[in-house]
């Protein structure tokens, strides 16, 4: 098993944050454009045969492409892609 990030590790001791945090995700992706989305990553998942295969592949919605979990998960703001 991995070591804990810091931010698990905050919440693993922290109840009322960890409540604060599922409430707040819970809202954010019960949100219509926060489920469009996953629909649309699982179905290319599921049509590219890698719907939990456990390759460590997400479909990256900003780049339209499968890319690492931890680099489509790790950028920051709109998908991590910059503005022009």
């Amino acid at each position: 098993m991995t070591a804990k990030s810091r931010s698990a590790k905050f919440y693993s001791e922290n109840k009322a944050s960890r409540d604060k945090k599922q409430a707040y995700d819970k809202k954010l992706n019960s949100k219509p454009e926060q489920v469009k989305k996953r629909v649309e990553a699982n179905k290319k998942n599921r049509d590219a045969g890698k719907y939990g295969n456990g390759d460590g592949k997400d479909y990256d919605h900003a780049t339209n492409r499968f890319v690492s979990e931890s680099k489509n998960r790790g950028r920051k703001g709109e998908g991590g892609r910059k503005k022009k």
